[in-house]
């Protein structure tokens, strides 16, 4: 039977997210907490729920455990539905010799069976590692008047860190006239979003041929546009102004945290009329001590301050004691800092407990990352070398 849906939504949730080292040794990149309260899969499917989109496929590959026991059926979201709503989707290994999906486009064409069932007129494809807010009913109704066949969200992006994205030139009109997947020399900085508007027919149409290319190496990016332009499909990129953060690297997650700290920060976690949604932990109020002082930071519940905090994100259930002081840093939940404890541009994975009068700063400002007990044993004999050779 046969449920038919103006537009489904494909999340690729599977990504392994390397550049995020010891934050993503256990979960996929989506899962990853962020914001003091959320995962960053939270911020692509509130997009979803806030603009009506009531059918999401999302596609799970690497450690998805986590991950899928965070989505549930979708009821966060309001995406808990007999018709549509939210689904996992993990890779059918049997296919291909038993591997994982061969790159984005191939991930979708595994589960074109899903899609057929909803018949839509449009496709949304999200990835499930970006933090913004966005109105997908405005690019549905862009690609609508422009009678697009395919459109692509694009923002302007440091000419510095155009290698890092798919770049695009577009004509006044705003169509497509060339795709270059992580140019080394680029005459444009209009990337691409990783949100990608598709007709149905068309879609089905691509993916099936380039499943059957021997030499596709089965990505949007490297295959499936380029082809599209190749064969003078109407391409168009849908301009978008707002906050938009890649958080695939350390910095850049620990830098999209830090911006929403800031007096007028230009992403907000508190806008009524376009609500993140997530799983709510459920804690207890957090617990400041007359001892603690809290300046710019966000502290989620259950926590227990005794000591000092400034523009830092704490997580669920972390304890602090007396004569700590954390500093531009992210705790996760369960963390535990034991008596005069000192973090700067620190983030601590969930679970860790910092002994008593550990001190973990990067003398050349780097962000460390704390996982376990060997990270905390590694920092310290570094900083005792350090200080040996400064004497």
């Amino acid at each position: 039977m046969t449920m038919e849906k103006e537009c489904v939504a494909m999340l690729l949730a599977g990504g392994e997210g390397k550049r995020l080292g010891k934050l993503t040794d256990q979960q996929a990149k989506p899962a990853v907490y962020f914001g003091g309260n959320y995962r960053i899969i939270d911020f692509p499917l509130s997009n979803c729920a806030n603009s009506g989109m009531d059918t999401v496929g999302v596609l799970t590959q690497y450690a998805p455990l986590t991950l899928n026991a965070h989505l549930g059926i979708g009821s966060p979201w309001e995406l808990d539905r007999s018709q549509g709503g939210l689904t996992c989707l993990p890779p059918f290994t049997e296919k291909h010799g038993g591997s994982w999906y061969r790159g984005t486009a191939d991930a979708i064409y595994q589960n074109l069976h899903f899609l057929e069932q909803f018949n839509p007129h449009y496709v949304l494809i999200l990835s499930g590692d970006h933090i913004y807010k966005m109105d997908y009913r405005k690019m549905l109704a862009f690609h609508q008047e422009r009678q697009a066949e395919v459109t692509i969200s694009v923002i302007e992006v440091p000419w510095e860190e155009t290698s890092r994205f798919g770049i695009m030139k577009t004509s006044e009109t705003g169509e497509i006239s060339q795709f270059e997947e992580k140019p080394l020399h680029s005459s444009s900085n209009l990337a691409s979003m990783g949100v990608y508007l598709f007709n149905w027919s068309l879609l089905r149409t691509y993916l099936t041929r380039d499943a059957a290319s021997p030499t596709s190496s089965h990505d949007f990016g490297k295959d499936v546009i380029p082809a599209l332009l190749a064969d003078q499909r109407r391409l168009f990129a849908y301009p978008f102004t707002g906050y938009w953060k890649d958080v695939g690297t350390i910095e850049s997650y620990w830098q999209a945290n830090m911006d929403l700290l800031d007096n007028d920060p230009p992403f907000s976690l508190h806008q009524p009329d376009w609500p993140i949604y997530s799983v709510n932990p459920n804690q207890p109020p957090h617990y400041l001590a007359p001892s603690a002082k809290v300046t710019d930071s966000f502290i989620n519940e259950g926590c227990i301050i005794k000591g000092r905090i400034k523009r830092s994100i704490l997580f669920h259930q972390v304890e602090i004691q007396e004569g700590s002081s954390v500093t531009e840093s992210i705790l996760m939940p369960r963390v535990t800092l034991g008596k005069h404890v000192t973090l700067n541009r620190v983030i601590v994975t969930e679970g860790v407990t910092i002994p008593d009068h550990t001190t973990l700063q990067s003398p050349n400002g780097d962000i460390l990352v704390i996982s376990s007990d060997e990270d905390l044993t590694k920092q310290k004999q570094f900083s005792m070398m350090l200080q040996q050779k400064i004497l």
